[in-house]
């Protein structure tokens, strides 16, 4: 991985025991496994970006073992989403490498998934927090699985630094009962790829 060099890294687990209601039968977990990179291109226009985003799914496939572990096993994960924060001397570009290599790394680990996974991606100052959408690991459709997560970490990204995120959680949205399409109604075309 001669491009990437880890300044740091994060994971957050963050459990819900309930949203003012009664306690769910189990409570919902939602982790999130940061890297802090330095960003290879920051200060000028690389016009191939292919071999980057290539050598990426090491540290996406990384981040995903992580978060697989931390909740628990790959069976129990329910919800996905991936994130890229570019540091101001970068380009959004630079953060959009992360849709095939992170998404990937993900896929990989969780034994291939059929829903495309959400993202956000920015360009920002150091410590900047972005909330990042979730959905249903198997379809894109599912409503009860609809989230968001805060990620970020105080002193990153620098200027010339990359943020690159990856979530899950192992259920939807406590006390979720807003109806639609539910995770055992799911058939081909409710957001699968």
């Amino acid at each position: 991985m001669p491009n990437i060099e880890i300044r740091k890294r994060s994971l957050t687990i963050e459990t819900v025991f309930h949203e003012g209601g009664p306690a769910p039968y189990k409570p919902l977990r939602l982790a999130a496994a940061c890297a802090v990179i330095r960003n290879p291109f920051a200060g000028f226009f690389e016009p191939d970006l292919l071999p980057f985003m290539a050598e990426l799914r090491s540290l996406g496939t990384l981040l995903a073992e992580e978060l697989v572990t931390a909740l628990g096993g790959r069976e129990r994960i329910e919800a996905y989403s991936k994130a890229a924060i570019v540091g101001v001397n970068g380009e959004l570009e630079h953060g959009a490498v992360w849709h095939e290599a992170g998404g990937w790394a993900m896929r990989q680990v969780l034994g291939e998934p059929k829903a495309i996974v959400p993202a956000a991606k920015c360009v920002a100052n150091t410590g900047y927090r972005l909330m990042v959408p979730l959905h249903y690991i198997h379809a894109a459709y599912v409503r009860s699985h609809f989230n968001s997560f805060e990620v970020g970490i105080q002193d990153a990204p620098r200027p010339n630094e990359i943020l690159f995120a990856l979530i899950m959680a192992d259920g939807g949205r406590i006390h979720s009962r807003l109806g639609g399409l539910t995770k055992d109604q799911v058939t081909v075309h409710d957001g699968q790829r």
